[in-house]
């Protein structure tokens, strides 16, 4: 499979495949309707959108969707939407479940939810964000942009791992991984360096598998073969990466802020370490950005 370089060509590995269902908590929001409704239409998935049916009927009246397209399953309390969502996968109604207008605590504690064991005891959950930018020329996987905070050097071995194969079924095969930081000096005045190399060497010593992984490395460096040659760097992420591990939550967030923002850049994002695929959108992406991340979803099941 060639390497996939935009998020539209995720679409065709799912038209390949059968139609799965997606569970929507609480998608009671414009853009959330108008993904799902595309996402129907183009026939990735069939729906069940769980919240307030009133208003659901409302903004689909307001939209000029037909609601019928949907299986909706009235719970007008949001936490209990998420829940339903989640109970649905569980009985087996679903595949896929999404993040609507639910707050993402809500969204996130039923996936953890111990009776229902979805997350074994030494299980992460991390996020993926897949940007499509505008001045880079291939996909590029982010991790972690929107659940764990300050990852510790456990969890961002995780986090590779999941991306790896996020990035396989992408058509990436033996991806570049840059362990971002601030600068490429390991210093014990900055953790975050010192678990970027240490990471680094578990790669060259076969701990991590299928990807060339490389850090600390600065953003410039790991993106621009021009600031490595200029910066007279040597790395085995030779300025091109796929795959960005963040240091924290606060350096990732803002940085997938700016490409969508500032750079018109597209998204597709969702929970690793869950046992289905877990669309995980910010509130305030477009519905395009959450159309391809029911694509992607549908891709990983």
């Amino acid at each position: 499979m060639k390497a996939m370089r935009k998020l539209s060509e995720i679409e065709s590995i799912v038209k390949a495949k059968k139609n799965y269902s997606m569970a929507v908590a609480y998608g009671q929001d414009e853009d959330t309707i108008l993904a799902v409704k595309r996402a129907v239409e183009e026939k990735i998935v069939d729906a069940i959108i769980v919240g307030n049916e009133k208003v659901i009927r409302e903004v689909c009246a307001k939209l000029k969707v037909d609601p019928g397209l949907f299986e909706i399953v009235n719970e007008p309390d949001e936490k209990k939407s998420g829940d339903k969502a989640v109970r649905l996968i569980i009985d087996g109604k679903a595949q896929i479940l999404m993040k609507g207008l639910i707050s993402t605590p809500y969204y996130l504690r039923p996936i953890l939810n111990k009776e229902y064991n979805l997350v074994g005891k030494d299980g992460v959950l991390s996020h993926t964000a897949i940007l499509e930018i505008p001045t880079y020329d291939k996909l590029l996987l982010v991790s972690d942009v929107a659940m764990i905070p300050y990852p510790d050097l456990n969890q961002k071995v995780q986090m590779i791992n999941y991306n790896i194969k996020i990035a396989a079924k992408l058509g990436i095969i033996n991806p570049k991984v840059a362990l971002l930081t601030a600068n490429e000096k390991v210093s014990d005045k900055m953790p975050c360096t010192m678990e970027a190399a240490i990471i680094t060497k578990m790669a060259d010593r076969g701990q991590i598998k299928g990807a060339i992984v490389d850090g600390p490395l600065a953003l410039d460096v790991a993106i621009s073969k021009h600031s490595l040659e200029i910066k007279g760097l040597k790395s085995a992420v030779e300025g091109y990466a796929d795959i960005l591990i963040m240091p924290n939550i606060e350096a990732g967030n803002i940085f997938y802020k700016s490409t969508t923002i500032l750079a018109k850049g597209m998204l597709a994002a969702v929970v690793t370490g869950a046992p289905f695929p877990a669309i995980l959108t910010s509130r305030s992406d477009d519905d395009d950005s959450k159309y391809y991340s029911i694509v992607l979803a549908a891709a990983l099941v």
